[in-house]
């Protein structure tokens, strides 16, 4: 049976909500809102996402997907997170538009061909392996296309003098993201300060 827009706002209130008393990581609103307006400028008709979590995210950008055979794919390490994503999925009836899959992204992404290229690369999974994440998807980025990072300000940490242990590696790798992405002829970036930082990366050129 057809789903009414009231019935998956609903639904998609209740994920949310869910989500958030359960403590599982899901983008912020103002960064959301921020890469809606993207997706409505862009027009994506592939979109990869690496970190699924609850399907929260995958779920709000298949609003904005165009064009025929129009798809996310959604990759997702953790076997809790890719059942549920799943079942929020499932009770939105977007089984054709949203893929996920249960593996880890650092592998899977070098798995898919040059050929399979999108409009948009969504990272938002282990900060200490988004320079991994990054080169992957230059590749696999549609010239023109753009690259999304969120979570780069690190609750303040990638901008700070920040030096602890506990999240040493993962800020230092951040950093080195932000330095990359300006310094990489293949790009044209920024980054924003809304949420907890959006990395905004444009694919100029591929080598």
């Amino acid at each position: 049976m057809e789903m009414n827009i009231l019935d998956k706002e609903e639904i998609l209130k209740n994920i949310k909500e869910e989500a958030l008393n359960n403590h599982v990581p899901i983008i912020e609103d103002e960064s959301l809102d921020l890469i809606l307006t993207i997706l409505k400028i862009k027009k994506p008709n592939k979109i990869l996402e690496i970190g699924t979590a609850v399907g929260y995210s995958a779920i709000n950008f298949s609003k904005y997907l165009y064009g025929e055979n129009a798809k996310i794919k959604t990759v997702e390490i953790k076997e809790s997170m890719y059942n549920k994503a799943m079942e929020n999925i499932s009770s939105m009836n977007l089984e054709d538009k949203i893929e996920v899959v249960y593996a880890d992204a650092t592998e899977y992404m070098k798995q898919i061909p040059d050929s399979e290229q999108y409009d948009i690369v969504f990272i938002d999974a282990a900060k200490g392996q988004y320079l991994v994440f990054l080169e992957e998807a230059i590749r696999l980025t549609k010239v023109g296309g753009i690259i999304i990072a969120d979570n780069m300000l690190y609750r303040g940490r990638t901008l700070s003098d920040y030096n602890e242990h506990k999240h040493r590696t993962a800020t230092n790798r951040l950093r080195e993201y932000l330095k990359i992405m300006k310094e990489d002829k293949r790009l044209d970036s920024t980054l924003i300060k809304i949420g907890d930082g959006l990395a905004i990366s444009i694919v100029n050129k591929k080598s």
